[in-house]
């Protein structure tokens, strides 16, 4: 028997099970989700990828009990599963690669954003359309010593960047000054601070290189020289998530301003949370402030649409990250595909919304058979 599409889907945030927690991920963030839902009338819960069992009709779910506790409830089967696995290794383990491969697979179900986002196959998926590719800065896997003396040839200021990074963690910074008795400068950062390890030759980068990168798989990036505030570079971060008629929105638009010693703008890197038009008016002024939003907007969705394209899933919300240099020009540097919380209030409280209207128009879309 058919769910009739008037009816609201039910709808389980999932994540992995923790021995202390119960569950793993934002606590707070599964109970916002959960309140909104309740608010415009949907039944949300959280649930394991050990308690998902696909064969049964009902799971056994969490949904918040008094105070900040968590009460385990049999609840219905979901028709939507809102995929907020926290991390890349969690998502790696068999059990939970299998679970998301199975739900793929499910006639009864509907799941999106199944997997986390490489950094490399953003890139590629980018420069596989001529809309997207000149917002690139230019990239190439990090291979070998080669690799960078390729790239010094035509950018002095290189980024070098995990793959599968999280929150600027392993980022470094390579300026290279020719007339330098040590040329190559690596800026790596540890914390809120970074050291620079200065090196008289490529061998010698690249050994440093090495130990700093521990087996991990890295890009490098030709630097853009972003506008700046207060002499700080900044970025831009839209929040893009499909609404009830299925098609991608900008959500909102946050502004991150890099702390004063550090080589990225995040914040657990010492960034701060500003205000973007306040950003780019210090730089630009009002008038052109407003033509580079509304630039901004239309090539973030366009950006958004590509990635979906390309990775071949289905796609919901992703954050990005994008820099404007000092003529205005617009340049992608990344997108996640479990955005963070974003902290302005009126962003925040669309964000939670649109997960229940895009999760409506999901089941609308698919015959369901329980």
């Amino acid at each position: 028997m058919n769910i009739r599409t008037d009816d609201k889907p039910v709808i389980a945030i999932l994540t992995t099970s923790d021995k202390t927690r119960l569950f793993r991920g934002n606590h707070q963030n599964f109970r916002d989700i959960i309140r909104t839902g309740r608010e415009l009338g949907y039944l949300a819960y959280v649930v394991t990828v050990r308690d998902l069992k696909l064969e049964s009709s009902t799971v056994t779910g969490y949904v918040p009990g008094p105070g900040r506790s968590w009460t385990a409830v049999q609840l219905p089967f979901p028709q939507i599963i809102y995929n907020r696995i926290p991390t890349r290794e969690d998502e790696a383990k068999p059990a939970v690669a299998r679970k998301i491969a199975e739900c793929l697979e499910h006639p009864g179900i509907r799941l999106y954003n199944p997997y986390f986002f490489n950094k490399w196959s953003l890139f590629e998926w980018l420069k596989g359309s001529n809309a997207t590719s000149r917002h690139v800065p230019a990239t190439r896997r990090l291979r070998s010593s080669r690799t960078l003396s390729s790239m010094l040839k035509t950018h002095t200021s290189l980024y070098l960047k995990p793959e599968s990074g999280k929150a600027g963690k392993g980022i470094m910074r390579l300026k290279y000054y020719a007339d330098g008795v040590l040329p190559y400068r690596l800026q790596i950062q540890t914390g809120k601070k970074n050291v620079t390890y200065k090196a008289a030759s490529l061998e010698r980068l690249w050994t440093r290189i090495g130990k700093e990168r521990s087996g991990s798989l890295y890009i490098v990036q030709q630097a853009i020289e972003l506008a700046t505030c207060k002499g700080r570079p900044f970025d831009l971060r839209v929040l893009l998530q499909k609404n009830g008629r299925g098609g991608w929105a900008v959500t909102g638009i946050g502004a991150r301003l890099a702390g004063s010693r550090s080589i990225t703008t995040h914040v657990p890197r010492g960034g701060s949370v500003e205000d973007p038009s306040k950003m780019l008016e210090a730089t630009f002024g009002p008038e052109r402030t407003a033509s580079i939003l509304k630039n901004l907007s239309s090539t973030a969705l366009l950006i958004a649409r590509q990635i979906e394209r390309a990775s071949g899933y289905t796609l919901g919300e992703m954050s990005m990250d994008l820099g404007a240099d000092d003529k205005g020009g617009l340049w992608f540097f990344e997108a996640n595909s479990r955005p963070m919380k974003f902290d302005e209030p009126d962003i925040r409280k669309l964000s939670l919304e649109r997960i229940f209207y895009y999760s409506q128009h999901l089941a609308r879309q698919t015959a369901i058979i329980p």
